[in-house]
């Protein structure tokens, strides 16, 4: 049976368009909230990225640190965050939803709970930041027998012979680091440039859905529509924070700010 993010990928294909990938975290700005965001951000969006928060985030920029921060600060578990899954995946069972974070967590609930976990939830794939191939193939193995995708990462270092065997290990998505930085920088290569990084992975298997994240924002986000998929994050995260610094609701804010994105891309 053809899995909810490739079915998503297949749909955007065939209005010859990327796939809008959103990343909020969970627990951001408040438990409820969350929940809130995640639903109003799945209107414009394709595949719903939600982060499970650690206190060391490592690939992380001071966007999402910010929001890590409030979601710990208000007390934000895995189990609670599993919750917010079920609850978005009661209402929307067809919408994607891929966990983002780190192995810490996993490690110390144990990968079997882990994934049974991810399953009763909803989860549909998983992004595991600091767990590289080869040594994520043993996991990435148990998800896959769970009909969970699991999401490997190629980097502009990323040499071509690595690149192929990542590529020939992977499932419904790969995604595409931009850039050497952590989220929420600033464009460091021009659009062309990734493009042109871009294209040479897709040639090596030109069916893979790859996706591109990493300093996407509404100003760069047009001039790189011919990927198959686009993932904003930081750019969320940070209008949350203004949003609450000038006491506004987070939630109405994202609703134009994804939608804007959305209509750059169609």
């Amino acid at each position: 049976m053809i899995s909810n993010i490739s079915l998503a990928f297949n749909n955007c294909k065939k209005e010859n368009r990327p796939a809008l990938i959103t990343y909020t975290v969970a627990g951001d700005n408040n438990k409820n909230n969350s929940l809130k965001i995640l639903n109003t951000v799945s209107k414009y969006a394709d595949i719903c990225e939600l982060g499970f928060v650690h206190n060391c985030p490592i690939a992380d920029g001071s966007q999402i640190q910010n929001s890590s921060y409030r979601a710990l600060k208000n007390g934000i578990t895995l189990k609670q965050t599993f919750n917010i899954v079920k609850k978005f995946k009661k209402n929307k069972p067809k919408k994607p939803l891929i966990l983002m974070g780190y192995y810490n967590l996993i490690y110390q609930m144990g990968e079997n709970n882990f994934l049974k976990n991810c399953k009763n939830a909803g989860v549909d794939g998983l992004i595991i930041v600091d767990l590289p191939w080869p040594e994520n193939k043993n996991f990435a193995k148990k998800c896959k027998e769970k009909s969970i995708s699991f999401v490997q990462l190629i980097s502009p270092t990323t040499t071509k012979e690595r690149m192929r065997k990542i590529i020939k290990d992977s499932h419904d998505m790969i995604y595409y680091i931009s850039m050497l930085s952590t989220t929420g920088g600033k464009l460091k290569v021009s659009p062309k440039r990734i493009l042109k990084n871009y294209n040479k992975i897709k040639r090596i298997n030109p069916q893979k859905n790859l996706v591109i994240g990493f300093g996407i924002t509404n100003k760069t986000i047009n001039a790189l529509k011919s990927a198959n998929g686009l993932v904003v994050g930081s750019m969320l995260c940070k209008t949350i924070t203004n949003s609450l610094k000038m006491r506004q609701n987070p939630v109405t804010k994202l609703d134009k700010v994804v939608y804007n994105l959305k209509n750059r891309i169609l």
